[in-house]
C-alpha cells in the first residue's frame, strides 16, 4: 500500500459505544479509503475496546495502539509519532464525520500548505439528532461566526484540525504534563500561533460531537479545566492568555459575589438544574473559576514552601 495521503488520530479511553459509530462512519467518506489512515490510540480501556479493535475490518487502513494512560495528550502524541502521512486529521472517539469531511481537510492544505485548519464541530445530544442537523445545516451549534477566515489560538480545538505533521514536530507536540480535562489542545494552538503558522477556519468540514453531559459532570470538568487553565498561563506568562481564558479581574469580582452569597448561589443552582441557559452558563464558569482558584492556591502554597 502506497503512504496515505492523510492521517486521522482518535484517542480513545472507555468510548466503545461511541468509537463504534465514528469508525463505522469514516468507512462512508467520499475520499478514496486507500489514501488515509485512521490510528485509534488506546489508553487502556477496560470497556471491551481491545476485543472489538482485533476484530473489526473496515475498508481503510486502520491500527490499533494500546497503550498506559497518559491522557489525551500522550495518546495524541503517539498518534502523530506513529503517523504515515505528513498532514495529520485530529478527531475524537465521539466526533461523527460527514462524508466530505477528509476530502474537505485534504483539499484545504494543497492550497495552504503552512497553515492550520480548525472544522465546524456541531455539537449533538444523541444520534437521533444526528439526521436533522446533517438536513438542516442552520441548526447546527455554531462556535464561529460564518465566514471568518482566519481564528485565534483559542479557538484551536483538536475535535476538528488538520496540521501538516513537521509543524507539529517542531513546536514540540501536546504538552502531556496537562491533567483530565482542558486546553492542551489551545496551548498547543499557542505554540503554533507563536511559531508563525496560521490557522484558517474550515467551515465545511463538519463532524457531530456526541457528548451529553449532567450537570454535575459538566461542573466537574469545568473545575479540572480550570486548573489547567492556570497551568497554561504559569508556562507563558502572556497576560492575553489570563484574559481570554477568563482569568481577569472583572471575572473575579462576580465569582466572588456568587461565592459570597449562598442564597444566591442555590438560586442559580436550582434553575441551572431546569436547563436554563443564563444559570447554566453562570454555574459553568463558577466551577471552572472553583478551579482556577484552587489551582492558584496550590502554586502559591508551593511557592511558599520552596
Amino acid at each position: 500500500m502506497k503512504e496515505p495521503q492523510l492521517s486521522i488520530v482518535i484517542p480513545t479511553y472507555n468510548r466503545l459505544t461511541t468509537l463504534k459509530t465514528v469508525l463505522e462512519w469514516f468507512g462512508f467518506q467520499s475520499f478514496p479509503m486507500d489514501q488515509f489512515e485512521v490510528i485509534v490510540v488506546d489508553s487502556f480501556s477496560s470497556d471491551g475496546t481491545e476485543q472489538f479493535m482485533q476484530k473489526f475490518s473496515p475498508p481503510y487502513s486502520l491500527r490499533y495502539i494500546r497503550q498506559i494512560n497518559k491522557g489525551r495528550p500522550g495518546a495524541r502524541n503517539r498518534g502523530i509519532q506513529e503517523a504515515q502521512s505528513e498532514i495529520i486529521v485530529f478527531s475524537d472517539a465521539d466526533i461523527i464525520p460527514e462524508k466530505n469531511f477528509l476530502q474537505c481537510h485534504f483539499d484545504f492544505h494543497q492550497k495552504h500548505q503552512d497553515s492550520a485548519a480548525v472544522g465546524w464541530e456541531s455539537r449533538i445530544d444523541s444520534l437521533d439528532e444526528l439526521e436533522a442537523a446533517r438536513n438542516s445545516p442552520n441548526t447546527r451549534f455554531r462556535i464561529h461566526k460564518p465566514n471568518p477566515k482566519k481564528l485565534s489560538w483559542l479557538y484551536f480545538l483538536t475535535g476538528n484540525a488538520s496540521v501538516p505533521k513537521n509543524k507539529l514536530l517542531k513546536v514540540g507536540l501536546f504538552d502531556e504534563s496537562f491533567q483530565g480535562y482542558g486546553f492542551e489542545d489551545l496551548e498547543l494552538g499557542y505554540r503554533l500561533w507563536k511559531s508563525g503558522i496560521t490557522i484558517r477556519y474550515l467551515p465545511e468540514a463538519v463532524n457531530y460531537h456526541l457528548h451529553p453531559r449532567n450537570l454535575e459532570n459538566q461542573y466537574e470538568v469545568q473545575e479540572m479545566a480550570g486548573k489547567n487553565a492556570v497551568y497554561f498561563y504559569q508556562k507563558h506568562r502572556d497576560w492575553r492568555i489570563r484574559w481570554l481564558l477568563g482569568m481577569s479581574p472583572p471575572a473575579f469580582f462576580w465569582y466572588s459575589l456568587v461565592h459570597k452569597f449562598s442564597f444566591l448561589r442555590r438560586y442559580l443552582e436550582t434553575e441551572a438544574e431546569k436547563k436554563y441557559n443564563f444559570p447554566r452558563e453562570v454555574m459553568v464558569q463558577y466551577h471552572y473559576l472553583t478551579g482556577v482558584k484552587k489551582a492558584w492556591k496550590n502554586k502559591t502554597a508551593q511557592s511558599l514552601e520552596s
